[in-house]
């Protein structure tokens, strides 16, 4: 297969390999698609909070060849933020791939989540994505590029989880997307979302998990969940999102793609 993205430099943030104990083989959604996108050619910076973390990813690209570049930051501070996408542009000369990944579940409704918990969940999930954009749209508007914001199959749909503050957010990033895919689609400016629904990713082991009592338990529940009976992978969202982020999908815009194995048209 040619690799789809020779020559492009993608920043990708939330791109940590996950400390989450987790079974073998299972990875963040961030780390697959910046391996994914160094292995068909992309210069990678991958951006995490999480120094360790971080260090993951860049052994797993660099030891297959590929090209990373590690920079330490927080997506809720929008200083760190521009200095990560300023490294990107610094060192490459170029940014044609921005990679919104980051993102975080709190269960509870009104009553039980605090107003704080409700704040920090669209901090977190929702105004990253704007400071991203904010940052990266001049350097992509010069010869244009691919924005890909990762929000989840609960911003359409009930899937089974007391989390209103996660699927908000979630809601308001499908929007953002949209948006911004109109009013910069003239300057070549692509902007897409991917909407995953039941994946297998350490993240479940650690928010989700406690909502059950029982990891096993909870991972049975989630493969009967979905139409194909069992959960999808973080390869299945690199993906996606690899196809978004190629001239392949260079007339695909302001979409919302359900990464579900069918679960959105499922009416129970």
């Amino acid at each position: 297969m040619a690799r789809r993205l020779d020559a492009k430099t993608a920043i990708v943030f939330g791109a940590g390999a996950s400390a989450v104990a987790a079974p073998e083989g299972c990875v963040s959604n961030g780390f697959a698609t910046a391996v994914t996108f160094a292995e068909h050619g992309a210069r990678v910076v991958a951006v995490d909070r999480d120094e360790a973390a971080l260090r993951g990813t860049y052994q797993a690209i660099t030891a297959a060849g590929g090209d990373c570049t590690p920079v330490v930051a927080d997506v809720t501070d929008g200083a760190q933020v521009a200095a990560a996408i300023a490294r990107a542009v610094d060192v490459h000369g170029r940014l044609d791939i921005v990679h919104n990944n980051v993102g975080v579940t709190r269960l509870g409704g009104p009553t039980e989540l605090s107003e704080e918990d409700w704040t920090s969940t669209f901090d977190i999930n929702v105004t990253s994505v704007f400071r991203a954009c904010r940052h990266a749209i001049p350097h992509l508007a010069e010869r244009g590029g691919a924005i890909i914001n990762v929000s989840s199959l609960a911003s359409i749909r009930w899937t089974g989880y007391p989390y209103p503050a996660y699927s908000a957010s979630k809601a308001a990033v499908n929007q953002l997307t949209q948006s911004l895919a109109l009013q910069y689609a003239d300057r070549g400016i692509r902007v897409n979302a991917i909407l995953p629904g039941l994946i297998h990713t350490p993240l479940i082991y650690q928010q989700l998990a406690g909502e059950h009592g029982d990891a096993e338990a909870m991972r049975a529940e989630r493969d009967a969940s979905s139409p194909t009976g069992r959960m999808g992978s973080a390869w299945d969202v690199a993906n996606a999102a690899l196809f978004l982020a190629s001239d392949e999908a260079a007339y695909i815009n302001g979409v919302a793609l359900p990464v579900d194995g069918g679960l959105h048209a499922k009416a129970a």
